[in-house]
């Protein structure tokens, strides 16, 4: 059902040319049959990629900005005149429902368009002089070769929000994708090389990740290191890069909480709630994994929520339904995992808690209610459609309960009262707090997190200053007059 059947490319992509090898499966979740047998690159390989890149640094970091921007721009345009076949190859992968996969691709599209632009605003800046004979500059230079991890649960939007702003920078870059979803990248690839990237500035190395990535964490060459995925190899390849110093950018794990007050929209925000928790099928980091609602309110949002989720319908992406499947049989073992545990220490069971018939990485939209503190599904990252529910009395409770996580990327309030989401906003421990809706994010505002959540900012200006050193020049200007 693909229109344009170059866009399945099975080989990796380095240094303009197509690299072949030993080769790994990549199955459809929703049916488990076999999608394509792509290369499997090994260290060498991926160092050769650094090779390509490290080679074409100086000539693209060279262009005027403008130049950069036009390649940017045709790489812009022909991702989304290829966007039902991108859609298409990411549903057959990741497995999520078609019109998500669509809505992904504008997503994708838009940092490439945003960093295009963005491309030609770093300019120099002028530092007034405390010295009496000197003038200042400040100015930004690319670091050099990025290399850019990237997660199975948006494969293509991972990819454009840190390749666009690296690339627009003056970087060149080296993407390895998830192993579960290399296809998007590969098109990607596909369309970058159709837009003129100069050989070597764009390569897609696809594999395994901890003989690829950890070649590149070991080399002094690669000076910033870009991670979206979980908390835990997050701090791995903290670990792994410290000893060349690279530049990171983080994006690591969620668990955000979402609180309802009894003076909320109850309508808004349950259906919002909906938003919050099941799309990706919950596998998001962005995804509310604790829902807090004050207790006057409780029973009632209870009651609504728990329809609203039993009404949602499964079923494989293509066939565009709510939710796919899950990626994985850890990640379903997980939502097992986590339901049995909250029912061992006395929530309850609204709707759902099982497989469902359709395959075995389906898993139904659950609902549990008057969820423990101490429960698993409070302490940890679900990652799938569980919603936890528990009721609290007082604004300081809801505070306490909601910043007592290691995470901190973001959180979700619905409230009337103007005072009261000032206090909340002032008081949560996130990066992003979104009020009264769910969608926040954007190629023009700073994504990123507190705490364990990550470092750094992906999107908006500040996501293409993470991938440049600023260099300071004082030139004495008294010297050059005697001379």
């Amino acid at each position: 059902m693909i229109t344009d059947k170059t866009l399945m490319r099975e080989d990796a992509f380095v240094n303009g040319a197509w690299v072949g090898g030993a080769r790994f499966a990549v199955t459809d979740p929703a049916t488990g049959q076999p999608v394509a047998q792509v290369a499997r690159l090994n260290a060498a390989q991926a160092r050769a990629a650094v090779d390509a890149a490290q080679a074409a640094f100086a000539g693209w970091s060279a262009l005027l900005p403008q130049e950069r921007a036009a390649v940017l721009m045709r790489w812009h345009r022909l991702i989304v005149d290829a966007r039902e076949d991108l859609a298409r190859i990411m549903t057959a992968e990741q497995g999520k429902p078609l019109s998500e996969s669509r809505g992904e691709i504008d997503y994708a599209a838009s940092f490439v368009e945003f960093y295009a632009e963005e491309a030609k605003r770093p300019n120099i800046e002028s530092v007034t002089s405390h010295l009496s004979t000197a003038e200042m500059e400040l100015w930004r230079e690319p670091l050099g070769v990025a290399a850019l991890v990237t997660p199975w649960n948006f494969p293509c939007a991972m990819i454009t929000r840190k390749a666009a702003a690296a690339l627009a920078a003056g970087c060149t870059v080296v993407v390895h994708p998830s192993a579960e979803t290399p296809l998007s990248a590969t098109a990607l690839a596909e369309l970058a090389d159709r837009a003129g990237f100069p050989a070597g500035v764009f390569n897609v190395v696809t594999g395994e990740a901890p003989e690829i990535v950890g070649a590149w964490c070991a080399d002094p060459r690669v000076r910033a290191l870009s991670f979206t995925g979980s908390t835990q190899v997050g701090k791995l390849l903290y670990r792994q890069s410290a000893e060349t110093v690279k530049r990171l950018v983080l994006e690591l794990g969620g668990h955000a909480p979402f609180i309802a007050f009894a003076d909320c929209d109850l309508d808004l925000a349950v259906d919002e709630a909906i938003k919050a928790k099941f799309a990706t099928s919950g596998q998001d980091c962005l995804g509310a994994n604790r829902f807090l609602v004050e207790r006057p309110v409780y029973d009632e949002f209870c009651r609504r929520f728990t329809a609203a989720a039993a009404a949602l319908t499964l079923g494989p992406g293509g066939e565009d339904r709510d939710l796919g499947p899950l990626m994985n049989e850890g990640a379903v073992r997980k939502q097992e995992e986590h339901v049995a545990d909250a029912l061992a220490r006395g929530a309850r069971l609204l709707t759902g808690g099982s497989r469902d018939p359709q395959g075995p990485l389906f898993y139904r939209p659950t609902v549990l209610a008057d969820v423990p503190a101490e429960a698993l599904i409070f302490r940890e990252e679900t990652f799938g459609p569980v919603a936890a529910i528990a009721p609290f009395d007082t604004e300081d409770e809801a505070v306490r309960i909601a910043n007592a996580t290691e995470y901190g990327l973001v959180a979700y309030v619905h409230s009337r009262d103007p005072r009261r989401i000032y206090r909340l906003s002032r008081a949560l421990e996130f990066g992003m707090v979104a009020v009264n809706r769910t969608k926040v994010t954007g190629a023009p505002i700073p994504f990123g997190g507190m705490k364990q959540s990550g470092l750094g900012r992906e999107g908006s200006r500040h996501g293409l200053e993470a991938f440049t050193e600023i260099k300071y020049v004082c030139r004495d200007w008294a010297e050059t007059r005697r001379a």
